[in-house]
């Protein structure tokens, strides 16, 4: 099975989700931004990925609405991770089919839950 895929611009967050997903036992790659991250969606179909919104440039909406288009990507759970807390951002990215949503900067135990959530089981 794939790694997990963490897409977020800010590398202190971005490293700091995967040591926690490295202490559930979750391998996951890592792309600094949407570019380095379409890339990488070219050529793998990751387990689950934990996205950030506010990206320059290409959005976090834009790259779930990608996952969510291509048919090898459709089925991924998305777990966005963001700092927006605005009842209508979490409206937006569950109804663009994210399976949950993590407030920045987020907890092992709040990461762990969002992951069970999606049906994605920790070992």
């Amino acid at each position: 099975m794939e790694d997990g895929l963490i897409i977020d611009d800010n590398r202190n967050t971005a490293d700091a989700l995967h040591q926690m997903l490295e202490l559930l036992e979750l391998p996951a790659r890592v792309a600094y931004g949407s570019s380095p991250a379409m890339t990488v969606l070219g050529h793998m179909v990751p387990r689950f990925v934990c996205l950030d919104i506010n990206m320059p440039g290409v959005d976090g909406t834009e790259v779930l609405a990608y996952i969510r288009r291509d048919p090898r990507l459709r089925k991924v759970p998305v777990i966005v991770v963001t700092a927006d807390d605005q009842p209508e951002t979490r409206h937006l990215v569950m109804k663009a089919g994210a399976q949950a949503m993590l407030i920045k900067p987020a907890t092992i135990d709040a990461l762990e839950e969002a992951l069970n959530k999606a049906g994605i089981v920790t070992p």
